[in-house]
């Protein structure tokens, strides 16, 4: 069973999960502060992992990156959201966010090996173009960005944004992977498929 940790950070409360993996700690997203929580923690990620590029996800990747020199892996569609630095300012955000190239790209692939760690990775989008989950079968985990939440789903206002290819995505690629998988997702606390599919008022 593959331990994790969770921080919170920045103002949006954006959760990352750090993944001891076989061979090395995984980190899924750099929120606000998640650079300094590793090196509190005494911990030194090999593999950064996005679930997506939203500007909350993001802020400590290039720190992350020059601290640890860690290899970093993103969807194709992330990568101008986290190399160009004027991606958000030009939809009106005023934001400051350090430009980094990824070392790899991630698609949808049934099944691929992070750090000895075998995970399913599935691309959902509707709430950011680009959106991954990460499924490690064996653990019952999903890392699930910002797609599905407790009660939740991902917002779909954003620029990007799609409401029905959001919907239809959890309901034909996520709760089919079983009731008994734990989501961590990209804010809030854990859920399970099984209750999302019988409670979550937006898809249920």
């Amino acid at each position: 069973m593959m331990k994790y940790e969770t921080f919170c950070g920045g103002i949006f409360e954006t959760n990352c999960y750090l993944l001891h993996a076989p061979e090395g700690s995984i980190l899924f997203d750099a929120p606000d502060g998640a650079c300094q929580w590793l090196e509190s923690r005494g911990v030194e990620p090999k593999m950064l992992l996005l679930t997506h590029g939203h500007f909350d996800h993001i802020p400590d990747v290039a720190k992350i990156k020059r601290r640890f020199n860690c290899s970093i892996g993103c969807h194709p569609e992330t990568v101008p959201m986290i190399s160009d630095p004027n991606f958000f300012r030009d939809f009106g955000f005023q934001l400051e966010i350090e430009p980094i190239q990824p070392d790899f790209l991630i698609e949808s692939t049934s099944s691929r090996d992070f750090l000895g760690a075998e995970m399913q990775v599935l691309e959902v989008p509707g709430h950011c173009p680009g959106s991954l989950c990460f499924l490690s079968a064996p653990d019952k985990l999903l890392i699930g960005g910002d797609v599905l939440f407790a009660s939740g789903v991902g917002r779909w206002d954003l620029p990007g944004g799609d409401g029905d290819l959001l919907f239809t995505g959890i309901k034909t690629k996520l709760f089919p992977l079983g009731d008994d998988i734990t989501v961590l997702p990209g804010h809030g606390p854990p859920t399970t498929i099984g209750q999302e599919r019988r409670m979550n008022p937006f898809v249920s």
